[in-house]
């Protein structure tokens, strides 16, 4: 039985009200320019935009910021000293240290200055770093989360709650698509590979609609088989066939939508026409054949290993260039909790070369300018181990939401910049705190939306990605 809000209720029986007392043909076209829904969906720009579309790189699990972004050189003639109590201020911990012993631990890799810019970066990413120009490194991130599925709801969906709209969903209602033929917000998660370890499982909710209409939500891209599913025609059905089908199915779903008002009707009518379009663009979207050895090469040797996250990168840039508006990629297995050294080692060298290939990628052909790419975990890790720290490539680090290192390129932001800083032990803030909300009013400034004004109206509540807490756009790291 079909259930709805309050308020998409009263917006049916109001509907219903006026078709009776005015006639369908004038009803129906009155109804569509009153329904709330409707009208909040064609918001558009609240001021000019700098970037038109977004390639968010998350890597849940949560990256070591220690031995990727933010060297804490000071540390190694502190390694294995308790963690100072007025550092750690008795600030939340997991149940994984809580009753332990918080002992120093100094990164084992090197760190060097790279580009014009000097920006500071491991050894770890040395394709990376060759692009470190038009990187905007955020040091001072931070998340009350500190367990791994409300961390990464949090991030994606501004809430650790589940239910709420993801960013993805909120561009799509706010600003609509770009390309008629494909989805405006699409989802491509890498295989999980034998080598990585302590990966946690994804849930749709990161990329769905919570409240608002299903229409929005994010479109997972498959692996294996069809890029997404169901899109063969079933044996005996061409494409002749099943236009027809959708024909006949469309008219019902009309007469339907006249008598009910339902706004799911027409989330469905426009979810079947877009699959019937996709059955033609998305074979094209994901045929890598015209696309040069050279090119592809510069994404690495895993590039021609289907699922992997170098894959998805150059689809994410052929994405770009089809203009969908919020491509996501999600990459898991940073969970590093023991023998952190060689498990990041290889998480890396699944990522560095593909990042910096996307970044030239897209800037070689015009499309860096206005693409925002966007990397972050969910949280950061601790400057104190855990495992044996006896053996300098066996011990790990835990959940650390104080602060933690996420970037940005492109778009419109400040490329060879560094902001925010933490204190010498990489634990606290020292200076500029941007919050995880800050980060998506930020993203969503650079499209050109103000996050305070891109509402939906659920629950008695005009909701928002950022909530109803504070949250400030970063003007400092926007050029």
């Amino acid at each position: 039985m079909m259930t709805h809000t309050f308020q998409q209720f009263c917006d049916i029986q109001n509907r219903r009200q006026f078709i009776r007392s005015a006639g369908l043909g004038l009803g129906a076209t009155a109804a569509a320019i009153a329904s709330p829904v409707t009208a909040r969906s064609t918001l558009g720009l609240h001021h000019r935009a700098k970037a038109k579309r977004v390639i968010f790189l998350f890597m849940a699990g949560g990256p070591s910021q220690l031995d990727l972004f933010d060297p804490k050189p000071n540390l190694e003639k502190r390694h294995g000293q308790p963690l100072p109590k007025e550092i750690s201020k008795g600030q939340r911990v997991t149940t994984m240290t809580r009753g332990h012993t918080q002992n120093i631990c100094a990164s084992v890799f090197k760190f060097a200055p790279q580009g014009k810019s000097g920006l500071v970066m491991s050894e770890l990413l040395p394709h990376l770093s060759t692009v470190a120009d038009d990187l905007c490194l955020i040091k001072s991130t931070h998340t009350e989360a500190i367990n791994h599925d409300p961390a990464k709801t949090f991030f994606c969906t501004g809430s650790e709650m589940p239910g709420k709209a993801s960013m993805g969903a909120w561009l799509s209602y706010g600003l609509g698509s770009m390309n008629k033929d494909l989805p405006e917000f699409v989802v491509l998660t890498s295989a999980f590979w034998s080598g990585q370890v302590n990966v946690q499982a994804l849930y749709s909710r990161l990329w769905g609609t919570g409240f608002l209409p299903s229409k929005h939500q994010g479109v997972a891209f498959q692996s294996v088989g069809d890029p997404v599913l169901f899109l063969s025609n079933p044996p005996g059905i061409d494409r002749s066939a099943r236009h027809k089908m959708l024909d006949f199915v469309s008219r019902i779903n009309e007469e339907q939508q006249e008598v009910t008002g339902d706004p799911e009707i027409q989330t469905s009518m426009a979810q079947q026409e877009m699959a019937f379009r996709m059955q033609m663009s998305v074979p094209e979207l994901t045929d890598l054949s015209s696309e040069p050895k050279a090119v592809q090469d510069k994404y690495g040797p895993e590039v021609y290993k289907s699922g992997s996250f170098a894959r998805n990168c150059l689809l994410a840039r052929r994405m770009a260039e089809r203009d969908v508006r919020f491509i996501q990629l999600f990459h898991r297995g940073w969970d590093h909790h023991s023998q952190l050294p060689d498990n990041l080692r290889g998480q890396a060298q699944d990522v560095d070369q593909p990042i910096a290939a996307l970044i030239t990628d897209l800037k070689q052909r015009g499309l860096l300018d206005d693409t925002l790419v966007v990397f972050a975990g969910e949280f950061g890790r601790t400057t104190f181990a855990q495992g044996q720290m006896a053996n300098r490539h066996n011990y790990g680090r835990d959940h650390h939401p104080r602060c933690f290192t996420t970037w940005m390129a492109g778009g419109g932001v400040r490329g060879g910049t560094s902001y925010g800083e933490t204190d010498e032990f990489c634990y606290n803030i020292a200076k500029n705190p941007v919050h995880i909300r800050d980060f998506q009013a930020t993203i969503l400034h650079q499209l050109g939306i103000d996050h305070n004004r891109l509402r939906f109206p659920f629950q008695g509540l005009d909701q928002k990605l950022t909530g109803v807490e504070e949250a400030r756009v970063v003007r400092e790291i926007l050029s």
